[in-house]
């Protein structure tokens, strides 16, 4: 593996970090001040729809598609994703590379028919809609997907579903105009063949958003926020279906895998943005008569979260080559990995940084508060520690 960038990187590494420090730096006060006068409000603000036309204008959209314009492989995304991160409530949405719509944009890509792909596809890559993904239920342990419950109905011409989905990233903002649902069409199928995906188009009857749902107190507000969702005798066309019959499993897979590495190149950036405020901090925080940074125990925390952050950035930098040069499948072992260990480690460094500020650091005045919320959640995110844990595990022994 060749660590150094080729020239498309460093070209999309200088344009990223121009388009950061011009524009969505800057941008961050001005997104909280529209947030907070308007409290009711769930559809992107515009401060956002300003930095999408910059980000258009400076080749920085959909960056996250290797079939996209720019045509990147995913080790020439990761610096591009993980410098997205420092910003993580503005620069992905602002590049139209930000959850869950990627992973939606990845889905019907692939799977997707050539009218579904017309309708939907290509609203979403333009930025004109924004999507939903609809797997997890409240009732039954989603982290092990054949358990979900909601019935993809076959009748006639049409399929009717019924169930209630949660965690619908999205789905409070109205923008969000389709959903893209995971039911049982067969329950008699094998336990992995009983799943298929479906489009739901918002405005269909029986589709009720019910609430928004908040992590840790945080609710996303300028992003679409995560809703449940109830689906009541929704009715929709057979060619709704998304793929096969029976392929709603082995399609969540696919869907998950680029998602959990790009999570993860963001998450990064997150990291190096707690160490520049973490810098900041010790050196010009003074107590007890001198600066932080000459306290043992901050070096310490700095010293071990360089460590933690240079050796993830490299297992994260070989997964993208392994899918790149292998495919999302040899690189299984890597992807779960990362998975596990990028938030984990993010989550310490965010800890120490916290500490860091004392009482700054778990109020909003800096965003290390929830940021950190966004780290503790992407432990359970595309499934918990300890389900992709005990997939490695059980991986290893068959080695």
């Amino acid at each position: 593996m060749d660590f150094s960038y080729d020239a498309t990187t460093l070209d999309h590494i200088a344009t990223m970090q121009a388009f950061l420090d011009e524009k969505v730096y800057p941008a961050e006060p001005v997104l909280a001040e529209q947030v907070e006068s308007t409290p009711d409000v769930w559809t992107l603000r515009p401060i956002v729809r300003e930095l999408q036309q910059e980000a258009r204008a400076r080749g920085l959209w959909n960056l996250f598609l290797p079939s996209g314009e720019q045509g990147l492989t995913n080790q020439q995304y990761a610096p591009i994703a993980e410098l997205s991160g420092r910003s993580i409530k503005l620069a992905p949405v602002a590049m139209n590379c930000s959850a869950p719509d990627t992973g939606n944009m990845e889905l019907l890509e692939q799977f997707g028919s050539a009218e579904q792909k017309k309708r939907w596809l290509e609203p979403l890559l333009a930025g004109d809609i924004r999507s939903s993904f609809c797997m997890t239920e409240p009732d039954v342990a989603s982290s092990d997907a054949t358990n979900i419950a909601t019935t993809i109905t076959r009748d006639g011409d049409s399929w009717v579903i019924n169930g209630r989905k949660w965690w619908s990233t999205g789905a409070m903002n109205p923008d969000a105009a389709i959903f893209i649902v995971m039911g049982k069409t067969d329950t008699g199928a094998a336990r992995h063949r009983q799943q298929s995906m479906i489009l739901v188009p918002r405005d269909t009857p029986g589709v009720t958003v019910v609430r928004p749902l908040t992590v840790f107190g945080y609710d996303d507000r300028d992003h679409g926020g995560h809703a449940e969702v109830l689906f009541e005798n929704v009715r929709v066309p057979a060619e709704n279906l998304v793929g096969g019959e029976g392929e709603g499993f082995a399609i969540a897979q696919a869907r998950l895998g680029p998602g959990r590495i790009h999570h993860c190149m963001r998450a990064i950036g997150m990291a190096e943005r707690a160490m520049d405020l973490m810098r900041e901090r010790a050196n010009e925080r003074i107590a007890f008569g001198r600066p932080l940074a000459e306290q043992g125990v901050i070096r310490e925390w700095l010293a071990e979260s360089r460590i933690e952050i240079e050796s993830l950035r490299l297992l994260v930098l070989k997964t993208a080559w392994l899918m790149d040069t292998a495919g999302n499948r040899e690189a299984m072992t890597e992807i779960q990995s990362i998975k596990i260990a990028v938030p984990r480690a993010v989550q310490r460094i965010l800890d120490r940084a916290i500490q860091l500020y004392g009482g700054g650091g778990v109020s909003g005045d800096t965003p290390l508060a929830e940021m950190f919320s966004g780290a503790r959640t992407l432990r359970l995110a595309d499934g918990p520690d300890e389900v992709h844990l005990n997939s490695l595990g059980r991986a290893e022994l068959k080695r």
